[in-house]
């Protein structure tokens, strides 16, 4: 049986752009090797937002050696890159961008949204690649909530949504660059439920609505509970109606350097990647017709 090793909680709320108010629940700089292959996690809690005719988001800005992971709760966001990738995504969806070898996008509310505003909610995670994959041609997945696999939990506990590695022999619809599992679960109260996980990856649970025991310990909302990597066997129960994000994968186990919109090996990549974008190397977004 999997043990706990902490709990941690958000780093403090910020803005990103004037779209989204996130609380960085982790990030590169905090537990990196502890999440591998995961980079940061920021969570836009629920939010009432009136409408408007302007654009909120954020706006063009780059990214290498990384991958971008955005699941809509509430609310809807479009993307536009610059490897020519767009799209809106809404609730269940989600938007898998593979920034790799480098490239510029922008992330606002859907036209749509912003008009009738309303609640918004939404999880960002960064997923690192490896040192091999992190100069590859970028890439994105629209995935929508359609094509994400749903599997009844055992006792009518709740459910479990694949969106990316397998879950009890079923794929998720999320292809990745390296072994992981990446589930959104939701568990009714009183319920307890248990993961079969493979041996040696990170494991970790995010409560973004309820709260569950994990190993004797209360992990609310907003809190992500991390555990040992030994033992193949995650035991949970939910202390209320609750809704997770359970994160696992291989670990890396390659160096993490990352400085802002990039994550690299080393700070001699770090630097190019910065002398790349201001060269324009890593393209621009077209202009709308």
């Amino acid at each position: 049986m999997k043990t706990l090793r902490f709990i941690k909680r958000s780093n403090g709320k910020h803005w990103v752009g004037d779209g989204f108010p996130v609380h960085n629940i982790f990030s590169y700089n905090d537990i990196a090797q502890d999440m591998s292959p995961f980079l940061m996690l920021d969570y836009a809690s629920p939010t009432t937002f009136d409408s408007t005719t302007r654009k909120r988001g954020v706006g063009s800005h780059p990214h290498r050696g990384i991958e971008t992971v955005s699941i809509i709760y509430a609310g809807e966001v479009s993307h536009r890159d610059s490897a020519g990738a767009g799209g809106t995504i809404g609730p269940g969806d989600v938007q898998w961008m593979t920034a790799a070898s480098g490239l510029v996008h922008e992330e606002f509310h859907s036209a749509a949204y912003a008009q009738t505003g309303g609640d918004f909610e939404m999880v960002q995670l960064w997923v690192n690649l490896r040192a091999k994959d992190k100069m590859i041609r970028p890439s994105y997945q629209g995935i929508t909530q359609a094509q994400i696999p749903v599997i009844a939990l055992p006792a009518e506990a709740g459910h479990v949504r694949v969106i990316a590695g397998d879950y009890q022999g079923t794929a998720g619809a999320a292809s990745t660059h390296s072994p992981m599992n990446l589930w959104d679960v939701v568990v009714k109260a009183g319920s307890t439920v248990q993961f079969q996980l493979p041996q040696g990856h990170s494991a970790s649970l995010f409560v973004m609505r309820g709260s569950v025991a994990v190993d004797g310990k209360t992990v609310g909302p907003a809190s992500l509970a991390v555990l040992e990597r030994a033992g193949t066997v995650l035991q949970f129960e939910a202390l209320e109606d609750s809704t997770l994000l359970f994160m696992g994968g291989e670990p890396l186990n390659e160096p993490v350097v990352g400085y802002g919109p990039f994550v690299m090996n080393t700070q001699a990549e770090i630097h190019q990647a910065f002398a790349d974008f201001q060269a324009g190397r890593m393209g621009q977004i077209a202009e709308v017709a």
